[in-house]
């Protein structure tokens, strides 16, 4: 009998350990390139990006052949989006603006067979040649969901209590706008913000999770973050300014 694909971020989290997954422009020959870099995932952008269902099928076989565990932000809170999202073969979801318990409670009922909620019956492009599917679909979904709303802040003690929700991710740039610094990520009231949702997440015993840089990975190591998103297009792009500078110096 064959077994689900361990989801390796979901195990790593398990473990107490820290796992990254890489987000930017991703099509399913960017992902098998970004596949040996070893990496734990990849974000799959389902809100803000063209990512629709057709498409996540093929993303999310090249993740499955380097055994990165393929996580899709999804653009709504909603039981077909979310279930459908994991039936065609998402192994993680990032649900947007989870602002109270009920809505988080939302995201477990439809990311989860019974009896812990009420997924649709159907077996999932993760199901292949797994006969006991749905005995180990809880085990291996991961569910997400973001914090990025001043109010999901100050419902956070509530929303920390739904159990079978993977990572608390607090959101940067919604949050800003939500509290009136439109773009302005480094404003001390918004950093305080951020820090002060991390540090009760991780105090709370559950998984904080954040946007990561080069700029601020150890600050939210400190922190207690154990889940990292970060962008592979920022190292490309301080790649090519830096080759650009040096034919630049070279030629003046």
């Amino acid at each position: 009998m064959a077994s689900m694909r361990e989801n390796r971020v979901k195990a790593k989290l398990n473990r107490g350990e820290v796992s990254v997954v890489l987000s930017g422009h991703m099509t399913p020959d960017i992902v098998d390139w970004l596949g040996p870099l070893g990496f734990d995932g990849v974000w799959i952008e389902g809100e803000h990006g063209p990512v629709d269902y057709k498409d996540i099928p093929d993303l999310t076989r090249a993740a499955d052949i380097w055994g990165m565990t393929s996580v899709v932000r999804v653009n709504q809170n909603a039981p077909g989006v979310i279930y459908r999202t994991l039936d065609v073969g998402a192994q993680g979801i990032v649900v947007p603006h989870v602002n109270t318990k009920e809505e988080a409670e939302a995201v477990v009922s439809a990311g989860k067979f019974a009896p812990i909620g009420e997924r649709g019956m159907f077996g999932s492009r993760q199901s292949y040649g797994v006969d006991n599917y749905f005995e180990e679909a809880n085990d291996q979904s991961l569910l997400i969901v973001l914090i990025e709303d001043i109010v999901a802040v100050n419902n956070l003690d509530e929303i920390l209590e739904v159990d079978n929700i993977d990572v608390f991710f607090v959101a940067p740039s919604d949050l800003a706008q939500s509290m009136g610094y439109i773009g302005q990520l480094g404003h001390p009231e918004v950093t305080s913000t951020i820090d002060g949702a991390l540090e009760k997440i991780a105090a709370s015993g559950r998984t904080p999770g954040a946007l990561a840089s080069d700029a601020n990975v150890e600050a939210y190591l400190e922190k207690g973050v154990k889940f990292m998103m970060t962008g592979w297009t920022a190292w490309a792009q301080a790649g090519a300014e830096a080759f650009k500078e040096k034919v630049a110096g070279a030629t003046s």
